[in-house]
């Protein structure tokens, strides 16, 4: 599954088995160009593979939400000012959210919806430079957090972030991970 994966801010595999990576989050770190005053921190453990065209990726992710905005998140990139996140996240607002984040020079930050308990499905689907995000309870009914166009390259880099900007860091488990060349009909349902 992970052939042709590399590291941008390497952090230790705790428990690598099968479509399942255990990953710790360095304390600090994230991937984020504050709108506010364009502090640039894209210094969050990365663990990706080169894709060219459209794709999805698809993974069951669980972690224990102990500061704000750690997170399990997609990161698909094309350069520091080009890219698109999809998070898992312990949102400023104390809850368990499903949070995005689209960069075109700076980014933006936007809370999607709240979760109970630990765990969620994320899935993100390029079409072109069309993108869209999902989250999911069970990992089959899919709903949409955000649909947008982002102007990047053919080939970007594509993988999953563990993130800690404000906290100690921690364990960030991604599970079922799946990063298809899969060509999805309609980008809003996620099919």
């Amino acid at each position: 599954m992970f052939e042709n994966f590399k590291w941008d801010n390497e952090s230790k595999i705790i428990k690598r088995e099968g479509s399942t990576l255990l990953l710790e989050a360095h304390p600090g770190k994230d991937y984020f160009i504050n709108p506010e005053d364009g502090t640039r921190t894209l210094n969050a453990a990365y663990y990706y593979k080169m894709v060219s065209g459209n794709f999805l990726l698809r993974a069951k992710v669980t972690h224990e939400f102990i500061s704000t905005y750690d997170a399990c998140a997609f990161l698909a990139m094309q350069d520091d000012l080009t890219w698109c996140k999809l998070c898992f996240e312990k949102s400023d607002f104390g809850t368990n959210a499903v949070v995005s984040v689209v960069t075109d020079g700076v980014s933006d930050d936007a809370n999607g919806v709240n979760i109970d308990g630990k765990t969620v499905w994320l899935q993100m689907i390029r079409k072109g430079n069309l993108f869209s995000l999902h989250y999911s309870s069970d990992g089959k009914k899919f709903y949409m957090v955000r649909l947008f166009k982002l102007a990047c390259d053919d080939t970007l880099k594509v993988g999953i972030v563990a993130q800690s900007p404000t906290g100690n860091g921690g364990e960030f488990l991604f599970e079922h991970i799946a990063l298809e060349d899969h060509q999805v009909e309609n980008m809003r349902a996620g099919l």
